[in-house]
């Protein structure tokens, strides 16, 4: 479960981190209203679970009620990276020297939890671990232990974070560790943390993802799962059709059964240069009700141009799959998107022989059809 970045910061603030004044909105004069409260200059901030806000027009900062006004009217109801804005945090500005990140999540490959810092905040720290991962000072954790104050120490002079506020930084990886292993975390993190010129550090970013499934001890959090998701309308949906979904920002949709399978062709599509749209884990026993399911859900993303399905026949047959596949097709006097088969498995045969190749286009192996999907994605862009 993610938690939006107003729910994040009240859940940082309540452990004591601190983060600046805000308020919540969801029309222009409520907007208004916080910005006079809290006092100018102010930053209005879209909250929709996407990164690139500032450079997508969801992030504005404005000196006064009119561009205020402006700013809550432009946001408000845009779409940003296919997320429909329907709220805005209005936030006290931060007059900062200096941006920091601080984060914490598992390092699977490790099998520890891992703290990390930079001073290379306030940008996608992503791209800073693959351009200069040196930049990024890590810290792994015993779980059984939990984070000594030495190891927020090291991690943040090893960062070199300077020395006039490494205790106060030590001190907020500190508690986002107790925050991520009391309230079951799976990530968390603070980018950037701004430095003031007075030495302060403030967190003006929040992220908070939950592990769904201790969900039933974290009463407080579930509450704001309903709210939490609200914002983005394919991912209610996905809660409705019981899929498991994760929204990405490429343009390649990608159905499979079983999660293995579904990682391995969002591996497949990075290896041939695409970028996937989703994770889109359909399950076991899949009927053709379901597959049609699936299909409307990647369908209805605007950022999807085409769509790949990853099937393997266990539990799930090739047959009731190419029933599902036709049956959601054979709906639209247009397919919206390419389509691309590759079925293996219990009645794949069978199940070749039933799709209706007028509406989609058939692989024979996996890479072949990744292959072909990133191509008609391409194509749309061209």
């Amino acid at each position: 479960m993610k938690l939006h970045e107003y729910q994040a910061k009240q859940v940082f603030a309540d452990a004591g981190i601190p983060t600046p004044a805000s308020a919540l909105a969801s029309d222009v004069d409520g907007a208004v209203a916080a910005a006079e409260e809290i006092g100018y200059p102010v930053a209005i901030k879209a909250q929709v679970q996407v990164g690139g806000r500032g450079k997508a027009g969801g992030i504005k900062l404005v000196d006064d009620q009119d561009e205020a006004r402006d700013a809550a009217s432009q946001i408000l109801g845009m779409d940003l990276k296919g997320y429909h804005v329907d709220r805005v945090l209005v936030e006290e500005a931060v007059d900062f020297t200096n941006e920091l990140y601080v984060g914490i999540t598992m390092d699977r490959g490790e099998g520890k939890p891992v703290a990390m810092v930079s001073t290379k905040g306030g940008v996608n720290i992503e791209e800073v671990a693959e351009e200069d991962p040196d930049a990024i000072a890590r810290e792994h954790i015993d779980p059984a232990f939990g984070m000594h104050p030495y190891q927020a120490r090291k991690a943040v002079y090893d960062a070199g974070v300077d020395k006039s506020i490494a205790n106060d930084v030590a001190s907020v990886l500190t508690t986002l560790y107790d925050l991520w292993e009391s309230r079951d975390g799976s990530d968390a993190e603070i980018n950037p943390l701004m430095v003031t010129a007075d030495d302060d550090v403030i967190a003006a970013d929040a992220v908070m993802n939950i592990d769904e499934d201790a969900l039933f001890r974290q009463p407080e959090l579930a509450e704001m799962e309903e709210e939490a998701a609200g914002g983005d309308e394919l991912e209610q949906k996905a809660d409705e059709y019981g899929f498991d979904y994760v929204r990405l920002e490429g343009n390649v949709g990608i159905i499979g059964n079983g999660a293995g399978l579904v990682m391995t062709t969002l591996d497949l599509v990075d290896y041939y240069d695409g970028e996937p749209a989703n994770f889109l884990d359909v399950g076991g026993g899949a009927k053709a009700a379901r597959i049609a399911n699936a299909l409307d859900m990647v369908f209805s993303d605007d950022n999807v141009d085409a769509v790949v399905f990853n099937i393997f026949g266990g539990i799930t047959r090739g047959d009731e799959v190419a029933r599902g596949i036709n049956e959601a097709l054979e709906q639209f006097d247009e397919i919206p998107k390419p389509v691309v088969v590759r079925l293996a498995g219990t009645n794949w045969e069978e199940g070749m022989e039933i799709l209706n190749e007028d509406l989609v286009t058939v692989e024979q192996t996996l890479e072949d059809a990744v292959e072909r999907t990133v191509a008609y994605a391409a194509e749309v862009n061209e």
